[in-house]
């Protein structure tokens, strides 16, 4: 049994951590960092409650701490943790510059201990079905992909911190599920271009982004995100030479994380038929439209593939060069969306 410990029980750490770590066989939520309240008790009766990082990193007990704090805090803890001699989750973004995140990639790998992003979208029910329609030629040749997280958010958000602009705003936000998502389909661009914006009223962060990564190939790749889309376009919209594939709404598994403690259900992460994407294509001269059942979204796949890189059994679930890959296409977008321009990507520095 690995005892894992959570520092932080705001929104990342009760929805989404907290109920995998105790979904995972081989995984025990042992230890919650709370600086004043006992809400992990409640929910989880049994956990030890610690009122600060260092209580926690005392613990030797602890094998895996789980860093689920706001966005500018991540880096110093992780840090921290690393330097405790504990391997370490990140929740996204892992750092607020790829140079952060390049120190603990030399860290973990001096000490040789687990530095692994929580890259979770990865597991959802769309992404998946995405990388099956990709893999299949369902609409032959790929020529467009677009990836959108819509939302209706006019006013500010319930935690204060994410509307302060030295967090990230939405770019560091959605844009890193959005960003890893593309470029574990595609890989690396050759360019990105970027509009990188503040479009609600009032004072904050960026709160929308259209980012296109160009590839030397006749796929065109954009995502993009945010706030006040009333009328949300596709999840997904991919453009093949055979036809097209639509995707609507968003992956069940987050509303569903936030009522519950552990995951129990056998249909856990099935989507009823009504969310189901389309697919249209050409069938000897006749346009065929028919829905496609979905691959199960799981996160708990992350959190297993956790236990194992830390018993030895597997690779990490998520690289921790993929968070560094992210976060330099985010830094190429904001350059891009300040110059007006297109901005080459350079992958010859890429930390080993």
């Amino acid at each position: 049994m690995i005892r894992v410990g959570l520092v932080g029980f705001g929104m990342a750490g009760r929805v989404f951590h907290a109920p995998l770590i105790s979904s995972v066989e081989g995984l025990e939520l042992a230890a919650v960092v709370e600086r004043s309240s006992d809400h992990a008790e409640q929910r989880y009766p049994g956990v030890t409650i610690f009122r600060s990082v260092d209580e926690l990193l005392a613990d030797s007990s602890i094998k895996v701490v789980v860093v689920a704090t706001p966005n500018a805090t991540h880096f110093e803890i992780a840090l921290r943790v690393l330097e405790a001699a504990k391997s370490v989750v990140v929740d996204k973004p892992v750092a607020l510059s790829s140079s952060e995140i390049a120190q603990l990639l030399e860290l973990s790998g001096a000490v040789g201990l687990q530095f692994i992003p929580f890259h979770n979208r990865r597991w959802d029910s769309d992404f998946r079905t995405i990388q099956n329609v990709l893999h299949e030629k369902l609409i032959g040749n790929l020529v467009h992909f677009e990836s959108t997280f819509d939302r209706w958010r006019p006013g500010p958000s319930t935690r204060s911190w994410k509307e302060e602009p030295d967090q990230g705003g939405t770019l560091l936000d959605l844009g890193t599920h959005l960003v890893d998502q593309a470029l574990t389909l595609f890989g690396l661009p050759e360019s990105i271009g970027a509009e990188v914006l503040h479009e609600r009223d009032g004072d904050g962060g960026n709160d929308a982004f259209t980012i296109r990564l160009h590839y030397f190939t006749n796929v065109t790749v954009t995502v993009s995100a945010n706030s006040l889309a009333s009328l949300a376009r596709p999840r997904f919209h991919l453009r093949g030479t055979k036809g097209n594939y639509w995707k609507w709404g968003l992956d069940l598994q987050e509303e569903a994380l936030g009522q519950i403690t552990r995951i129990d259900s056998p249909d856990w992460g099935k989507e009823p038929a009504d969310h189901w994407g389309t697919l249209s294509v050409d069938t000897d001269g006749n346009m065929v439209t028919q829905p496609v059942q979905p691959a199960a979204g799981d996160y708990r796949l992350f959190y297993a593939g956790v236990r194992d890189a830390i018993l030895g059994k597997g690779k990490a679930p998520v690289a921790a060069i993929d968070a560094w890959r992210t976060a330099r296409v985010l830094e190429y977008a904001l350059e891009s969306s300040k110059t007006h321009r297109d901005v080459e990507c350079d992958w010859s520095s890429e930390p080993q």
